[in-house]
């Protein structure tokens, strides 16, 4: 290149802008091999004469090191490939192509010398950067006054970058009071000559009304400028003024483009934001597809709600596919940031197995990590754990003090739990009191659970002289609420003639709210009292309806009932085939007299295949529960227990 060759003649006689020149061409690669210490040498020759350019140049590169870099191309990669190829002969070729290495260490003495130099040779970005210099204490003591001092400087040669300093002095009182007048006249100044982020802090003023009368309108217009060179800043406050019509016409479209844009740069806030749009819809339908896409993106970058967020959603199945596995992860990273209820959650996992190994010191150890987040259900799971010693020795002391503390946070289902283990491990008059006042105060909470404990406390369960009439507006709280053993134990109370409260009409209907509510023991006697006509109009297909909901339970009476029924046409055309079905569902769970009958079944071929061996099989399983009957038939084909078992 002949420039090259010129300059070097030039710097060769002493011309110090000649050293300034060829220094930038290596710090371009225009004409050589771009290389920064090559950059040096020449800037340093340049800067020693006192070129100020060649100066401030000498000092960027000693305020931030130039690290060698590696790749298919890098003089990194060849200084190492050659290294490895010539053994200790590279070192010779190493130092005829790159004599002064591929790197520069970074080095704030040589760079606060040479910005200096710089600065007092009245270049304005030195100056700025020597302002930074003393307000940071990089290669000098921290000291406000100098940086102020070469601030104001670089700020007479109407210099944004200083004006800009100028302003943040002002705003945070570094060196001087606090001023936001003069913070924003600063500010103006720079935000006029287009410098973004003065644009952004002056935005910010008008909208927050600090030092100056709130200014919507302003605040949008200076935003949209700095958002106009994609600060990500400015986009993400553009979005949210979209999306609120502050100060700006609310666009949702505008407002999401902005937002999208903003995160597209790895903003959290405007992630976080964009996650939240698409999750309440904003005005229009939520994406939760879309939100939980985000919401990932927060997670990944350290957001701790975020990452509790997909803990739920995928264990939910809530926008993703529902993945216990990462919902487990996501749980025990929100739980690492200190989020309590995602340590409670993992918790769970881990006392289950849920997406995890199962491991109860682990379970443990979050729960005591929620419980001291302020969550009571940990510190009653704690208390329920110690006392049957899962995955710790039983201790009942501190189950007690366990379950002790999470009452004294006011959660009923505490009081509740507390109450109970009071009951089991202490029955004392004075104790009992205490059940019965924090069982009332849960109660009157609206906690059914305990509203069903009292009333289980007033009929005697836990020893004491029963009171139906005390129990049953307790019961009844409960039944209201939902709580489906309440509504079946009051249809029990109602049902018996010795409660002192017998109603056949209202066991009737409380037996029928339980029975919708999915109890199979409700169902079955539902059923009961509809064949019966107890307490309703005596309806046998409506029985029978209600043995086969109770049958499909796994209620084993109800199935034998149910096959009965079928195999006589009670209700319902008769159908063998399904009555035995139901006989060999009942059998199997160990019912002597559907054994029997199935055995019959089998017998005379009755809606099954004729099969003497397999009903012989069947009345040896309710011989063997010393049915007579079951002996009888055994006889009769000419077997014993004890011929059958040979």
């Amino acid at each position: 290149m002949e420039a090259l060759k010129l300059w070097k003649l030039a710097a060769e006689a002493g011309e110090a802008e000649a050293n300034y020149r060829i220094g930038m061409l290596y710090a371009k690669g225009e004409g050589v091999v771009r290389n920064v210490p090559d950059a040096a040498i020449w800037f340093e020759r340049a800067a020693q004469s006192g070129n100020i350019e060649a100066q401030f140049q000498l000092g960027m590169i000693f305020l931030y090191g130039s690290n060698a870099v590696l790749g298919p191309y890098r003089h990194e990669t060849w200084y190492q490939s050659s290294a490895a190829r010539l053994g200790d002969g590279a070192s010779n070729v190493q130092d005829l192509i790159f004599p002064h290495g591929t790197s520069v260490a970074k080095n704030v003495d040589a760079a606060f010398r040479w910005m200096s130099a710089a600065a007092e040779g009245g270049k304005a970005e030195a100056q700025t950067i020597l302002g930074n210099m003393y307000s940071e204490g990089q290669g000098c003591t921290k000291d406000f006054q100098p940086a102020l001092r070469w601030y104001r400087a670089a700020a007479e040669q109407n210099c944004a970058p200083a004006e800009f300093a100028l302003g943040d002095v002002y705003y945070q009182g570094r060196g001087v009071p606090v001023d936001l007048e003069q913070a924003a006249i600063w500010y103006r100044k720079a935000a006029d000559q287009d410098h973004v982020r003065a644009e952004v802090a002056l935005a910010f003023m008008n909208l927050k009304g600090a030092g100056m009368p709130e200014a919507p309108a302003e605040a949008a217009r200076l935003f949209q400028n700095a958002a106009k060179h994609d600060d990500a800043i400015a986009l993400y406050n553009v979005g949210l003024l979209r999306l609120n019509g502050k100060g700006i016409a609310k666009d949702l479209d505008l407002a999401e483009t902005a937002l999208r844009k903003a995160a597209r740069k790895d903003y959290l806030p405007a992630i976080q934001a964009l996650a939240e749009f698409y999750s309440h819809g904003a005005g229009a339908e939520p994406d939760l597809r879309e939100a939980a896409t985000w919401y990932e993106k927060a997670a990944e970058r350290g957001d701790v709600q975020a990452q509790f967020f997909m803990g739920r959603f995928y264990a939910t199945g809530t926008g993703v596919s529902p993945n216990i596995r990462q919902a487990a992860k996501w749980f025990e990273r929100a739980a690492e940031n200190g989020h309590a209820t995602a340590a409670f959650n993992i918790a769970i996992f881990y006392l289950n197995g849920s997406g995890v190994e199962r491991n109860a010191e682990a379970a443990i150890k979050w729960f005591e990590r929620a419980s001291e987040g302020g969550i009571s259900a940990a510190q009653v799971q704690l208390g329920r754990l110690y006392s049957i010693g899962n995955g710790v020795p039983r201790d009942q002391k501190l189950a007690g003090e366990w379950l002790s503390k999470a009452a004294v946070g006011g959660d009923p289902d505490a009081k509740t739990a507390y109450a109970l283990f009071l009951l089991h491990h202490d029955g004392s008059a004075d104790r009992r009191a205490e059940v019965q006042s924090l069982l009332t105060e849960a109660a009157e909470a609206g906690y059914a659970p305990a509203a069903f404990q009292l009333g289980a406390l007033h009929i005697g369960k836990f020893g004491g002289i029963s009171n139906v009439q005390g129990a049953i507006p307790w019961f009844t709280r409960a039944a209201k609420a939902g709580h489906v053993e309440a509504e079946y134990t009051l249809a029990l109370l109602y049902s018996d003639p010795n409660s002192g409260v017998s109603d056949a009409q209202a066991a009737a209907s409380w037996m029928a709210t339980a029975a919708r509510s999915g109890n199979a023991a409700a169902q079955f006697q539902l059923a009961v009292m509809y064949c019966t006509g107890n307490g309703v109009v005596q309806d046998v297909a409506q029985g029978l309806n209600w043995y086969e909901v109770a049958a499909q339970q796994g209620h084993t009476v109800a199935q034998y009932n149910l096959a009965v029924m079928l195999g006589r046409g009670q209700g319902r055309e008769a159908d063998p085939k399904k009555a035995a079905e139901w006989l060999q569902k009942a059998a199997e769970q160990g019912m002597a007299e559907a054994q029997i009958a199935l055995g019959d079944a089998l017998m005379s071929g009755a809606g099954v295949a004729q099969d003497k061996d397999m009903a012989a099989h069947w009345y040896q399983q309710a011989a063997r529960q010393n049915n007579e009957g079951a002996v009888r038939r055994l006889k009769a084909i000419g077997l014993t227990l004890v011929d059958t078992e040979r």
